[in-house]
């Protein structure tokens, strides 16, 4: 979760991310229905420059924004498939394609409008890095909209600039002599500063690593709900209706699915069958390990799913309290139970800080603190994520992490567990933060994490009660998810 008690967004609504080659325009408007035909071809381009141009000019969260469109636009699979790459490949690929673009605009691409800025990024994005739609309907498609949109001169650069493009296609390649940052950043356009960061903590092979897996689309992946019926079941339930599904690896109750447009639709989706979720955060309640009848509190807890699959795990029987900072979040959690069946949660709006002012010491068989970070490892479901952080944030949202579980950790009983996970790679948010913890907290210890549960993970690292999931090992997000213990 970054930054409040608020968790970061992800993209997991199921939409492909594949590219489809677009139909041909229209070149005939004189009748309306050949009109409605043209703005319908149109509106996958449409639909990602408006979302492009609202993330540059408001600094909105894409994933949002993007579903909010995809619905006003009506898209067909095919055209919610390419409007979504177009997306997330253009706010992904931004800073390499800034570079390659500054050389064909005179004025700079700072000094365009940012719906003009975000047309071009968008059709080099196309042009470059795409290679199923024809060069001159990308080339097209943009002098159409950038004349519906803006005027004559508009058009008439838009056009110069992308032909330029085309007629330099091959001389489109990043200068030999850089060094590993600049390399890195450009090669798989990520910030410097970041890329500086992670070749300190990691070495330059691993963030390269880290980094090329971040551009790629993520999986969509689905937790059976075990209540309704087994893993198996729903895979054969899903093979049955057309959908193709496989069994995760690395989540006991994951599903993979590829290709069925998003999952949210599905009638089994509404029943309760499976929730939407990552594989790597499912990992977060099995480390939880709890049992029916217990007490728990998970004190970050919006938008609710690794809540739902805490309650799910124990039957529905026993008590769980799902606290977030914000009250409109509080709506979220309660779908959530609501749409599987769930009665055992219960909300609470309060700042994760001031818990322990309000339950009672020792109260509580489980604890998941499922925190406040910086979110670094969920760029690839959400890029836009890499450039609208600082370095000077870590810092500080490290401190409002400790300042957390300083607190909370007050209220677990004598023999209980808590655990802590983020959604990031930043080792001041993980492994120091633990360490820390502990160095100042003699009654608790690491303690193993489930084996069955952690099967898919490396053994040594589930044994020692911490795990670091990096973007590129499971195709997963990255997380990070450590077992704490309380002596009796």
């Amino acid at each position: 979760m970054h930054l409040s008690t608020q968790k970061p967004n992800r993209p997991q609504s199921g939409t492909s991310h594949k590219p489809q080659k677009p139909a041909k325009a229209s070149a005939s408007k004189s009748s309306s229905g050949a009109a409605k035909s043209s703005a319908i071809q149109r509106s996958a381009r449409d639909a990602a420059l408006e979302v492009l141009t609202r993330v540059e000019e408001d600094q909105s969260y894409s994933n949002l924004l993007l579903n909010q469109t995809l619905q006003k636009y009506a898209l067909d699979r095919a055209d919610a498939g390419l409007a979504t790459e177009l997306v997330y490949g253009t706010i992904g690929r931004k800073n390499t394609i800034d570079f390659f673009l500054e050389r064909f605009v005179s004025k700079g691409l700072a000094k365009l409008e940012p719906w003009v800025r975000c047309l071009l990024r968008l059709s080099f994005y196309q042009l470059h890095y795409l290679d199923r739609i024809p060069d001159h309907a990308v080339v097209s498609e943009a002098v159409n909209i950038a004349k519906r949109r803006g005027h004559q001169g508009i058009s008439g650069m838009v056009n110069g600039v992308l032909r330029a493009v085309l007629r330099s296609k091959e001389e489109l390649t990043l200068p030999a002599a850089l060094g590993d940052v600049k390399r890195i950043a450009l090669t798989h356009s990520h910030p410097e500063w970041l890329v500086r960061r992670w070749i300190r903590q990691l070495g330059p092979e691993l963030t390269e690593q880290i980094c090329a897996a971040n551009n790629e689309p993520p999986q969509v992946s689905i937790r059976a709900n075990e209540r309704r019926r087994t893993r198996q079941q729903l895979i054969e339930q899903l093979l049955a209706e057309g959908v193709s599904a496989e069994a995760s690896k690395l989540a006991p109750a994951g599903v993979l699915v590829h290709g069925a447009g998003n999952m949210a639709l599905d009638p089994g989706f509404k029943q309760g069958d499976f929730s939407i979720q990552d594989e790597s955060s499912m990992l977060v309640a099995e480390a939880l390990a709890p049992k029916p009848g217990m007490k728990v509190l998970d004190c970050c807890a919006a938008p609710g799913g690794k809540t739902a699959h805490i309650a799910e795990k124990m039957d529905d029987i026993g008590e769980i309290w799902a606290c977030d900072l914000h009250e409109h979040k509080q709506k979220l959690i309660a779908d959530q139970a609501d749409r599987l069946g769930l009665t055992s949660i219960q909300t609470l709006v309060m700042d994760a800080q001031k818990l322990d002012e309000h339950f009672a010491a020792e109260s509580f068989d489980r604890i998941l603190l499922d925190a406040p970070c910086s979110g670094f490892g969920v760029i690839r479901r959400k890029p836009d994520l890499k450039w609208a952080k600082d370095e000077s944030e870590v810092a500080s949202i490290s401190e409002l992490q400790h300042a957390i579980l300083s607190r909370v950790h007050r209220l677990l009983k004598p023999g209980g567990v808590l655990v802590y996970s983020t959604c990031t790679i930043e080792r001041s948010e993980n492994e120091d933060m633990i360490e820390r913890f502990l160095s100042q907290h003699s009654e608790f210890e690491l303690a193993p994490l489930p084996a069955d549960a952690f099967a898919g993970v490396e053994p040594q690292a589930a044994a020692s009660g911490m795990v670091q999931i990096m973007p590129q090992q499971y195709h997963s997000d990255g997380f990070f998810i450590a077992r704490l213990q309380k002596r009796a």
